[in-house]
């Protein structure tokens, strides 16, 4: 196709088109015809763009339909917006979605830390493997006790944000390989095993759960939705359903990627809990409770205000004008 002839003959029409763009009010004779001239500009777009992908005609009518297309759909959202449209039903419907799997994360890890952990304990000379006696005291009756205040607070706060934020983000990410996040479930599983079988074998059970309970249960779970998140758009490419693999990927994979983004700040709040909390002077029912409150209040948007925006037909994915249209109709 010759594109100088081609836009010779529509131009007219695509001039025409910008006219009604501009005019501050339109009849409802001008309404139509702009949907008309619309469409059809959209369809010589498209033809333009099968020839050449990227060229000054197409970028110049692609910009008159931009303009067309905000007379009928209203200006662009405005952030604050966006943002209360994403946390109020974007993000919860997206965690909605994952709560069963992410029930089944942690059956998982916790049937992987205990067996290992008891396997551990009862195996003579298990232990052992795992350094000397001295070795083992001092990681049991110092080490992992000091962790938790050996940095400064905003510091150590800070750290473990951003390890935790990294990890979660991972196992969204590469979820997509169906082994990733197996993988690394597991070897969350085995360390926690591990810790707790050296601190028993030292008689610091008690510590272990104790320093563990404050930051950890919000922790934990948000590492239990980030595999659950992965293990999701793993199954959308491997069971779609009705649609297409690639359909299935796309929606699924901005949908549930969301997560990660949630994560980010539950994380942030465990991070903050580790930092200052565990290691203040408190009573332990104290600084359990308000890791539980945390954890409490992140299930309650998960599956409260999730399933009020999922029943809504909400699922987690950007507006039908973000994602754009899935294939091009003339007419």
């Amino acid at each position: 196709m010759d594109l100088d002839a081609y836009s010779s003959t529509h131009r007219e029409q695509w001039d025409e088109l910008d006219r009604l763009t501009r005019r501050r009010t339109s009849s409802g004779e001008d309404v139509d015809r702009l949907l008309t001239g619309y469409q059809s500009a959209a369809t010589d777009l498209a033809r333009i763009r099968g020839v050449a992908p990227r060229s000054a005609t197409g970028d110049r009518l692609s910009l008159r339909l931009y303009r067309a297309r905000l007379r009928f759909t209203g200006a662009p959202t405005d952030p604050l917006t966006m943002l209360t449209a994403f946390f109020a039903l974007q993000l919860p419907a997206a965690l909605y979605r994952i709560r069963w799997v992410t029930i089944w994360v942690t059956v998982a890890t916790v049937a992987i830390a205990v067996v290992s952990g008891v396997w551990i304990t009862e195996t003579p000379g298990a232990v052992a493997t795992f350094g000397t006696d001295a070795a083992l005291r001092q990681y049991a009756t110092q080490d992992f006790i000091d962790y938790y205040s050996d940095h400064g607070l905003g510091a150590f706060s800070a750290q473990v944000w951003t390890n935790n934020a990294f990890v979660a983000a991972r196992m969204v990410a590469f979820g997509i390989t169906g082994l990733f996040v197996p993988a690394a479930v597991g070897q969350n599983a085995l360390n926690l095993g591990v810790s707790g079988a050296i601190m028993h074998s030292q008689g610091r059970l008690g510590d272990f759960f104790l320093y563990i309970a404050p930051h950890g249960q919000l922790e934990l779970y948000s590492v239990f939705l980030a595999a659950a998140a992965g293990l999701m758009i793993f199954w959308s490419w491997v069971a779609p359903g009705q649609r297409t693999r690639a359909q299935a990927l796309a929606e699924d994979g901005r949908a549930l990627i969301a997560v990660a983004i949630g994560l980010v700040l539950t994380l942030l709040l465990s991070g903050i809990i580790e930092g200052t909390v565990t290691r203040q002077d408190w009573p332990w029912p104290v600084k359990i409770g308000i890791g539980t409150v945390a954890l409490a209040a992140v299930l309650c948007y998960q599956w409260v205000v999730g399933r009020r925006a999922f029943r809504a037909g909400e699922r987690g994915d950007v507006e039908e004008f973000d994602r754009g249209t899935s294939a091009i109709v003339a007419g």
